[in-house]
Parts: C-alpha cells; sequence; structure tokens
C-alpha cells in the first residue's frame, strides 16, 4: 500500500510539515547528518524500543549506523498544528539495520515539530510498535 499524501485537504503549513517528515525519512536513510543537524531542535529527543535519548546521540547513532533507518514505507500520515507546534502521525512500516541485523517492524511514530524563527524544527520523533495479528 502506498502512501497517502492529500494535500488537497491540507493548509500550507500542513503540506510543508508532510513534506519535510518525508524528506526526514530520507535523510535518514542517507545518513545526512549535517540536514539533520540542522532540522532537529537542539532539546530534542528520540524515543526508540530500546531506549531514549537527546540530539547528539541520535546523530551519532544514524551516523555510525548504529541504527540505519534503510526505508520508511509510509501507508498513512495525519498532521495537527496548534499554534507554532505540529504534531504528525506516520504509521510505516520500518526496514532498519539494527545492531547488524536488518528488521522490519510497523510502527506509528510520532513526530512534535516547533516552529523557530520562521522554520520547523524537529522536538521529539517517538516509535511504537503496532502490533500485528496474532501478537496479542
Amino acid at each position: 500500500m502506498g502512501a497517502q499524501w492529500s494535500f488537497a485537504q491540507n493548509s500550507s503549513a500542513e503540506e510543508e510539515i508532510i513534506k519535510l517528515s518525508k524528506e526526514k525519512w530520507q535523510w535518514m536513510a542517507d545518513k545526512n547528518v549535517g540536514v539533520l543537524d540542522s532540522l532537529f531542535h537542539e532539546k530534542s529527543m528520540f524515543v526508540h524500543m530500546g531506549g531514549s535519548w537527546g540530539k547528539q546521540r541520535e546523530l551519532d547513532v544514524i551516523k555510525t549506523g548504529g541504527i540505519w533507518y534503510k526505508k520508511a514505507d509510509v501507508h498513512e500520515v495525519s498532521v495537527n498544528i496548534m499554534d507554532n507546534t505540529a504534531i504528525l502521525l506516520n504509521r510505516i512500516d520500518l526496514l532498519a539495520l539494527v545492531g547488524g541485523n536488518e528488521v522490519t517492524n510497523p510502527f506509528m511514530v510520532t513526530e512534535v515539530y516547533i516552529k523557530q524563527n520562521g522554520s520547523w524544527k524537529l522536538g521529539s520523533l517517538s516509535f511504537s510498535k503496532l502490533l500485528a495479528p496474532g501478537d496479542r
């Protein structure tokens, strides 16, 4: 199933966040830590299945390949904007290389963006693993 990018219904700010999120997945796959460094807010937080940490550790994890976000297949996306804060939800299947093992997991990813000095900064990225049929 392909991504559902329904721009016609979204405001320009919502479209901007959806586009930025989509680009972020590619920058993570490409290990483009230079661009990610400017996207991630200095106080940003990242929540993974194995723990949580701040900006510098996330950049280090991406740069060294501790987690290589190889491909995010986005199935659904929604965004809500409240003043200078945007909360985006992505339902994805993430193909990643973790500790030398290639794994695919279904996630609901919560991304929180803050508009600061006219540009959006990622404040939080949280992965919630979704249960597959039969996981209960």
